[in-house]
């Protein structure tokens, strides 16, 4: 089974339309989908009905931290079937992340450059992100690239625009996508080196792991398949695509999920 189970769209911090996503996904010949935009289900009342037969699974990534460890943590939620729950859990970061954006606006606007508050575009033509801004100064020419040194001097630790958005707590986010009636994953645990996270998750309700990811060496798949066998978990993967808001240029359908994570999910959905 042919699954790309980690896409984000014009909702959150892609540069594609939900159109777009769908048109490319049945051109790579794929059999499923995911669109998990990053702490919103607003995307999923616009995925059409007639899809070309090709299944288009709702998701969301939420952005998480372990505020006991400060471990960076994301959770990708699948077949949703409430929510309401994740809304409440999730609308306060929004707001937060739309804030923080937009005196980043303000501060480099002090610094001398050139931006345009009311033409950037911005997710569900709401909310703000950093991947918006950057490219306002990308194609203004007052920044060589979207994710080069000067973003990394800019908006990191230290840089001038560097600010908190304060992540929800990563087991709240596992607990809230299980009373939603959705399905768990730990996203890209490999990129942000939170394995030991998993154990306590489990308990909780995790019930994946993202395994193929382009961050993932392979130690980190070693890693990740183990503490799958020996929690029962299955694994998932996706092409993580964001278009043009990011730096790789990778493609829908790029990486696919493993099987079982397929199976498991879209099996999941059927039996609603």
């Amino acid at each position: 089974m042919k699954a790309d189970l980690h896409i984000h769209s014009t909702f959150s911090d892609g540069s594609a339309s939900i159109e777009q996503i769908i048109e490319a996904g049945l051109g790579m010949g794929l059999d499923a989908i995911a669109i998990t935009d990053h702490d919103t289900l607003s995307h999923v009342a616009q995925i059409p009905d007639d899809t070309g037969g090709m299944q288009v699974i709702p998701g969301v990534e939420i952005s998480a931290v372990c505020h006991k460890t400060k471990t960076r943590a994301h959770v990708l939620g699948y077949n949703i079937r409430k929510p309401e729950i994740i809304t409440e859990l999730t609308q306060p970061l929004l707001n937060r992340r739309n804030m923080n954006s937009e005196k980043q606006v303000d501060i480099l606007i002090k610094h001398g450059y050139k931006i345009d508050i009311n033409k950037l575009a911005r997710a569900d033509e709401k909310y703000l992100y950093k991947q918006h801004i950057m490219d306002w100064l990308v194609t203004t020419g007052q920044a060589p690239d979207m994710f080069g040194e000067f973003y990394k001097k800019t908006f990191k630790r230290g840089g001038i625009c560097f600010l908190d958005t304060g992540y929800i707590d990563v087991f709240e986010a596992v607990l809230a996508i299980k009373e939603s009636g959705g399905l768990a994953v730990l996203a890209h645990p490999g990129q942000q080196q939170n394995f030991r996270l998993i154990p306590g998750l489990v308990e909780i309700g995790l019930a994946g792991l993202e395994f193929n990811h382009h961050s993932h060496s392979d130690k980190d798949a070693e890693v990740i398949r183990e503490y799958a066998d020996k929690y029962s978990l299955f694994l998932t993967g996706g092409s993580d695509y964001h278009g043009r808001y990011e730096s790789r240029g990778s493609h829908i359908g790029e990486i696919l999920s493993d099987e079982s994570g397929a199976l498991a999910i879209t099996v999941d959905i059927q039996c609603r």
